[in-house]
């Protein structure tokens, strides 16, 4: 088989959660310019229709569908639309989520004020992080295998994070505990759903460039600084996620189910010397 063929998604129907910015963008971009129509779900409608009519412009078939992954029913909806009109669903990307927060000490590692502590941790920011990105994932996971079983086939892909790995006190706690958990959340799905010929993987990043905490990561200052605790010396460019969401969305990856695939520049294993 020709290499340009293993890693084909043509013809392929994607469904990307939080697709208008960061990862979610540039999976969509990944799959979209590789001959897949893919349906982008995001709760920002309006930076949605902004980049779904930008890739419409470079002649991709793309679509827009207007999602909060806390809304059940309309998860159920938005998915059962997609069969509608398309009539399956090869590949999804869970990938919606929303910043972490402050942890209990900044990034040069003091201490913060006493209201980041444990006993202080506010109720309503730990159900919000847990919402979406924890139950988001799982409601998105179940919309995804109720139409996957029926054509006995498919791919889902769910954005962890490095943090699923190790710990990390300059980030909110909830956003640890959900991540931990949507990791084993995806080895479960696979291993149930692999009889069914539905592979579940998921893609932990580590410091990329994106929107997410009002988009303090566009700063250079910033990047340099975040940068420097990173291996590779760098922060990474979500466009460097492409090759790997192209191998999970394709024939390439059709023995690898219930897998995470670290991408962070080494940060996981150490930090920068």
């Amino acid at each position: 088989m020709k290499i340009e063929d293993l890693f084909s998604v043509k013809g392929q129907v994607a469904v990307v959660t939080g697709a208008a910015s960061g990862l979610g963008l540039a999976f969509t971009e990944a799959l979209a310019e590789n001959g897949a129509t893919v349906v982008m779900m995001d709760r920002n409608a309006a930076a949605l229709e902004t980049e779904r009519t930008r890739l419409q412009g470079l002649g991709w078939r793309v679509e827009g569908v207007p999602l909060d992954v806390t809304d059940r029913p309309g998860v159920d909806r938005a998915f059962d639309g997609v069969m509608a009109r398309h009539g399956k669903i090869d590949t999804v990307f869970a990938n919606a989520g929303i910043d972490p927060g402050p942890g209990y000490v900044t990034p040069d590692r003091s201490r913060r004020p006493p209201e980041y502590a444990l006993e202080n941790y506010e109720d309503p920011r730990w159900d919000k992080v847990i919402d979406i990105n924890l139950n988001g994932v799982f409601t998105t996971l179940k919309a995804a295998a109720r139409h996957m079983k029926v054509r006995q086939r498919g791919q889902i892909i769910v954005t962890t994070s490095i943090a699923a790995i190790s710990v990390e006190g300059s980030l909110g706690m909830a956003y640890m505990a959900a991540k931990a958990g949507v990791a084993h959340l995806t080895r479960n799905a696979a291993l149930e759903l692999a009889r069914y010929n539905i592979r579940v993987n998921a893609i932990a990043p580590g410091m990329f460039v994106t929107n997410i905490g009002g988009g303090w990561m566009h700063d250079p200052q910033a990047q340099a600084a975040m940068g420097r605790q990173v291996p590779l010396g760098r922060m990474g460019s979500p466009d460097e996620l492409k090759g790997l969401a192209l191998f999970l969305a394709s024939k390439a990856s059709s023995y690898a189910t219930g897998a995470q695939f670290v991408i962070d520049g080494a940060l996981s294993i150490g930090v920068a010397d």
